[in-house]
């Protein structure tokens, strides 16, 4: 049986060329979208599932209440760590680490900048990394060791050796290499070249191990086996209370690691989503292309369905039933599906390496991945099923009598399901057109948001300990150079975010007043410098040394609601500040939420970062490389790191502009199939009518009156189309626009411009093949009547 099924199905390929070329390109165009997107959320899917205790391990947060804002904090205090670790059985085990840090790393006169992470003892034991040298039971037990990456290894070591080799770090500490762990994978949400341990006899450290209010780590828990989340959640809370009676705001909550990816957008305290929005999305445009070239392979089949209808007529005579019939259709439907996955397959196999650039990743065609295999076995049946089963079901229903007759005709009931269809297809591309328009112009409308100050011109320098100690004769000279307008330092770059603090108190603050600031460090040119605008009062320049002034935003003086805040004084302890102005709100983090409140504090000693404005015209190759010889003045030893604000200002959009990027790509694909579907299915209706067409031109009927007549019929299906797709794709993309606060309004015109592209797409398509078939010689057409 089977047998017999895939001859009949080879021939009816081969007998078919057009049909069959139409439908592989279109399901092998569908199949490659579907299992490049399925690799993508596969990645998303899997990430840290290789730590063996994944479901156990959680990060301890905190939701800090401060009137104007719940902030979700993932600062924790340093001795937090070690204290649950002490005799409460919900915990098996805690660790506390840094956030990621770059440290200058020497071996010989190899040195170069890598990112680590400074851990706490239980560091290997609750999270799980391939060891290729060392021991994972004693790589930290020693405070001057170091454990380094395979590639760090390679990069500084070669093929010798590298454990038990001693390194300098930042110049000042020798450290001894314990072990060598394989890279981290690209699926991990913890990525670093080195790991070193915490030295508990360092001062500084033990300073540390007693202040219960400096939050500046990450602490997580592994829980015991069995134990119950919300009590391990309590205990947390119960402890860091416990410790600190003065913290009214703050609420602590565990949050699993089965989260961290997909989760990890918070908004008043409350968890939001994510990654998990766009793994959603991409799931849904995959099934939406495969549906778009199912419903071409339903179109298809059943237009030419009169050209199958006598064998139908003949295998009913000869005994075959209806099952029978319905298995043949399948099975070709599967045998296509079939071919089209092999030529998916390579495609997908040539596309690979440039999707992985274009997406960050290192993707790879694993065979031997059950999941992978489930999901493209998944992939093929539901194509094949899915695209043969209506014509299956159609073409089977055939009355043989009526074939063999030839009285069978194609009336209403056969003709309105390929409407529906096509129907179908217009509104998914109304609707992916309408959402990449409207994505896109989401995406400018928040580029183009006033930042507060002007990125353009502004260099980003890492500070050094030389360079500052020098900073009064490295700022005079660049002043010289002539390429500099201004110089200024400060605590943490423009694009960050480093500090945030309750605010200090003032006068005429309401009682419960609580506001929670972010801060930042600044010296006399810091204004200037940085371009930013002062709304009221002056900047640092000319300001004391000794000075307390300080500088709000904007967000900060509506918070307070000072009605005069030039000259107010505010109060932190037995510290006071004046207020010397007033700047315009300064976007730091994200370019599509609110600022917050800023307060600027005048440190006239010095920052981390220098930022260098520099003056128009000026070409930046040139500035740089003075900039380069300059630092070797100051500082030989040091590493010449720069950043262009305005670059460093583009990467908060690179995850918008990914995700825009491979839903436009996408969108293109489903809408290049919806018109291979409509090219083929017009094809065909040409094919059908070629004797009425002949008629009608010897009746004297022009092409553009045949274009009219056959069009007509396209473009009603397009009108109802755009009927039922632009209230749906308006309720969406709503819903889709109302977790940003700066947004867009969703314009009309969008939608009047998706129509009439899909119209003229619609004429265009639909003339070629029309236009094609009324210039066909009628005496050709209408010789066997």
């Amino acid at each position: 049986m089977l047998k017999n099924y895939f001859k009949i199905a080879w021939r009816n390929l081969f007998r078919n060329k057009a049909f069959a070329t139409t439908n592989l390109l279109g399901l092998a165009i569908g199949m490659t979208c579907s299992i490049l997107i399925f690799l993508w959320v596969h990645d998303e899917l899997s990430y840290d599932k290789f730590h063996a205790n994944y479901k156990d391990i959680y990060q301890v947060i905190a939701n800090r209440d401060f009137k104007n804002q719940v902030f979700t904090d993932k600062n924790m205090a340093f001795p937090l760590g070690p204290t649950l670790e002490q005799g409460y059985p919900q915990i098996k085990t805690a660790v506390e680490m840094t956030y990621p840090q770059q440290r200058l790393l020497a071996f010989g006169e190899n040195r170069v900048k890598k990112t680590g992470y400074t851990v706490s003892g239980h560091f290997f034991d609750m999270f799980s990394w391939k060891f290729l040298k060392g021991s994972p039971v004693s790589a930290i037990t020693d405070p001057s060791s170091i454990v380094l990456s395979a590639s760090a290894a390679k990069a500084y070591f070669g093929n010798e050796e590298a454990v038990g080799k001693t390194m300098k770090v930042d110049d000042n500490e020798l450290v001894r290499v314990s072990a060598v762990v394989a890279d981290a994978p690209d699926n991990s949400t913890f990525k670093f070249d080195f790991i070193q341990p915490f030295n508990y006899s360092d001062s500084n450290v033990k300073q540390q191990m007693n202040e219960w209010y400096n939050s500046s780590w990450n602490v997580f828990v592994q829980l015991a086996p069995g134990a119950n989340v919300a009590a391990a959640q309590k205990t947390v809370d119960d402890v860091k209370r416990a410790h600190s009676p003065h913290d009214k705001v703050s609420s602590y909550f565990l949050f699993p690691m089965n989260r961290w990816r997909l989760y990890s957008d918070f908004k008043e305290g409350k968890n939001t989503g994510g990654m998990i929005e766009y793994v959603r999305l991409f799931s849904v445009i995959a099934v939406i292309i495969l549906l778009i070239a199912c419903i071409n392979f339903m179109n298809l089949s059943t237009a030419r369905s009169e050209k199958r209808a006598r064998e139908v007529g003949v295998r009913k005579t000869l005994g075959s039933d209806r099952g029978q019939l319905m298995g043949q259709f399948l099975f070709e439907s599967i045998i296509l599906t079939a071919i089209a996955f092999v030529i998916a397959l390579l495609a997908v196999w040539l596309l690979l390496p440039s999707f992985n650039l274009m997406v960050d990743k290192h993707m790879s065609l694993d065979l031997g991945d059950p999941v992978f295999i489930t999901g493209l076995v998944a992939i093929i049946l539901f194509t094949g099923v899915i695209a043969g089963s209506y014509p299956a079901f159609y073409l089977s229903s055939f009355n043989p009598v009526k074939v063999l007759k030839g009285t069978l005709v194609a009336g209403k009931k056969a003709i309105l399901p390929r409407r529906v269809l096509v129907v179908s297809q217009f509104v998914i591309s109304i609707l992916l057109i309408s959402a990449t328009i409207i994505v896109y112009r989401q995406l400018q409308y928040v580029k183009n948001r006033d930042m507060g100050y002007d990125p353009n011109n502004l260099i980003s320098l890492p500070n050094t300990d030389l360079l500052n100690k020098n900073f009064p004769a490295f700022r005079n000279d660049l002043q010289a150079t002539g390429l500099v307008a201004a110089v200024a330092r400060t605590m943490s770059p423009i694009t960050e975010v480093w500090w945030r603090s309750p605010a200090p108190h003032w006068e005429g603050q309401l009682p419960g007043q609580e506001i929670i600031f972010t801060g930042q460090r600044a010296d006399e040119h810091y204004t200037d410098a940085l371009g930013i605008r002062l709304l009221e009062g002056k900047g640092f320049t000319g300001t004391p040394s000794d000075s307390g002034s300080v500088m709000l935003n904007k967000a900060a003086v509506d918070a307070m609601r000072l009605a005069h805040p030039v000259g107010a004084v505010l109060r932190n302890g037995d510290r006071h500040f004046t207020v010397i102005g007033v700047t315009d709100n300064v976007v730091m983090e994200s370019p599509y939420k609110p600022v917050d409140p800023q307060m600027v504090y005048y440190a006239q000693g010095g920052g981390n970062f220098f930022n260098i404005r520099l003056k128009d015209g000026v070409a930046p190759q040139r500035a740089i490389e003075t900039l380069r010889g300059l630092v070797r003045k100051y500082d030989p030893a040091a590493i010449f790191e720069y950043h262009f604000v305005n670059q460093d200002f583009e990467k908060k959009f690179l995850a918008e502009e990914l995700i825009s990027k491979i839903t436009n790509i996408f969108a293109g694909l489903a809408i290049f199939i919806c018109c291979l579907g409509l090219a083929g299915l017009a094809s065909f209706t040409m094919e059908r009518r070629v004797r009425e067409f002949g008629i009608r031109k010897v009746l004297g009927a022009s092409v553009t009156q045949l274009l009219g007549l056959i069009s007509k019929e396209f473009l009603r299906l397009v009108g109802i189309a755009f009927v039922i797709a632009v209230p749906l794709t308006w309720w969406a993309m709503s819903s889709w626009l109302e977790k940003y606060t700066f947004r867009i309004p969703i314009s009309p015109w969008t939608f009047v411009i998706v129509g009439l592209l899909l119209l003229l797409l619609t004429l265009f398509v639909v003339g070629i093949n029309t236009i094609r078939s009324a210039m066909r010689n009628p005496v050709k057409s209408l010789r066997s009547e």
